[in-house]
């Protein structure tokens, strides 16, 4: 069985670190290497780099299939209400 910790930290090893932070005990946090780095790098480029290659055809196609995805997800439209326009109190 595998042991799972908790991530949230609780204020006493929050404060624990601060004061390390702060002394310079800490140590300094990683930079991303390998596969990780390789593939946020990767996202970064990756919708511009794709957007280049295609032909302004497939970009107005694409636009056209993202603006309609919009237009079915919106609200409903708002029915007007049974009254008479004027009978309700005014303030």
């Amino acid at each position: 069985m595998t042991k799972r910790t908790n991530p949230r930290k609780d204020f006493t090893q929050v404060a624990f670190a601060v004061v390390q932070q702060a002394t310079g005990e800490a140590e300094p946090e990683s930079e991303l290497t390998g596969k990780k780095a390789d593939s946020r790098k990767g996202g970064l480029k990756g919708g511009k780099a794709r957007m280049e290659k295609l032909t302004e055809e497939q970009r107005r196609e694409l636009a056209r299939q993202a603006a309609q995805a919009r237009w079915e997800n919106a609200a409903p439209p708002v029915k007007e209400s049974a009254a008479k326009p004027g009978s309700a109190k005014q303030r």
